[in-house]
């Protein structure tokens, strides 16, 4: 195809604002035509888009009131981090046939005006689906989270709630590498097998076969939490707090069981807070950004010699990308859920 040719641009649409369980019906295709060439003087880039990540985040801003995440405008393309190759730079920093991560649009082609959210791939002995997993937003989350928060020793007690996802699995592994006693919760027996099987969870189980999770909690840390990464929220919250150590620490990164309510879910046992001086903060990845070199320096290491596991969930084409998005919601997904978009 020649330079600046204007080509067809496969796009996935927001269709309006939810209220309750999304639907694939709430996104839809359309067809537009983009020119591969950067306008005259401009700083932008042209990509073709290779790789889009589906994340838990995203819910939110399919909401009017998307709380710290700006919503997403009905009618417009969706957004979120992709890997993508570029087919036309206009920024000093960016050439063609650069591999890029970082915030694009669901689409064939993106014309990136935002460069500054463009990052180049360093590495690319990996997979470059990686770059929006393990190496991306949500292996950094992993990573601030345990380390940076929750200051983890040697021979701790971890639990990590849904803990077959992109952010899950990794807290595991760190926390095993780090030797500790290491269990996680999730919705499936697939997803338990893999937990133990795959990523070396001391122990794990499916939390929809409990009745009582305070109980169960208590069974598999008859000593107490020191650690727990938050992904879930309201009862398992709950049932987490009772069970805490003195002096221990809850990462909060993410509560995805009280994003499709209208009402979210009560806690009712905060006072453990207090009278076992648990330090509990929440935090959001991009307020972290510059620890991405230091974290990378840990990581890569890590995946070249095999010490740590990462599982995806593919999804090819962009038509497919409606139900990829609500599978993340669903629990059906196996792993952190990506959208093959092309080939490079």
């Amino acid at each position: 195809m020649a330079d600046g040719e204007e080509v067809g641009n496969t796009q996935v649409i927001f269709r309006g604002y939810v209220s309750g369980f999304p639907n694939e019906s709430d996104l839809y295709l359309a067809n537009s035509r983009i020119s591969l060439k950067v306008p005259e003087g401009s700083k932008a880039v042209v990509v073709k888009n290779l790789y889009l990540s589906c994340d838990p985040y995203m819910r939110l801003r399919m909401s009017y009131d998307a709380n710290y995440f700006e919503p997403f405008r009905p009618g417009s393309v969706m957004t979120g981090n992709g890997v993508a190759k570029v087919m036309d730079s206009g920024h000093p920093s960016f050439s063609k046939g650069d591999l890029v991560w970082g915030i694009t649009r669901w689409e064939e082609y993106t014309l990136v005006t935002a460069t500054e959210s463009l990052f180049k791939i360093p590495d690319t002995d990996v997979p470059l689906s990686y770059y929006i997993g393990i190496l991306g937003v949500p292996g950094l989350t992993a990573y601030v989270g345990f380390y940076e928060l929750c200051t983890p020793k040697k021979g701790e007690y971890v639990y990590v709630s849904s803990a077959s996802g992109a952010v899950g699995q990794l807290v595991g592994q760190f926390a095993k590498l780090l030797g500790c006693y290491v269990v996680g919760s999730a919705g499936t027996k697939e997803k338990v097998d893999l937990l133990k099987n795959k990523f070396g969870f001391d122990e794990a189980f499916n939390y929809k076969e409990e009745q009582d999770l305070a109980t169960c909690l208590k069974r598999y840390f008859p000593e107490g939490i020191d650690i727990y990464f938050e992904n879930v929220g309201g009862a398992m919250l709950d049932a987490v707090l009772p069970n805490m150590r003195v002096h221990g620490r809850i990462a909060a990164c993410g509560m995805i069981s009280q994003y499709n309510l209208d009402k979210p879910e009560g806690i009712y046992n905060l006072m453990n807070v207090i009278s076992k001086q648990i330090k509990m903060q929440g935090f959001i990845t991009p307020s972290y950004f510059h620890l991405y070199p230091k974290f990378m320096e840990t990581i890569l290491p890590h995946i070249k010699e095999g010490k740590v596991a990462y599982v995806e969930d593919i999804a090819e084409g962009l038509q497919n990308a409606p139900s990829a998005l609500i599978r993340l919601f669903s629990g059906h997904n196996v792993g952190k859920q990506v959208i093959q978009v092309a080939m490079e």
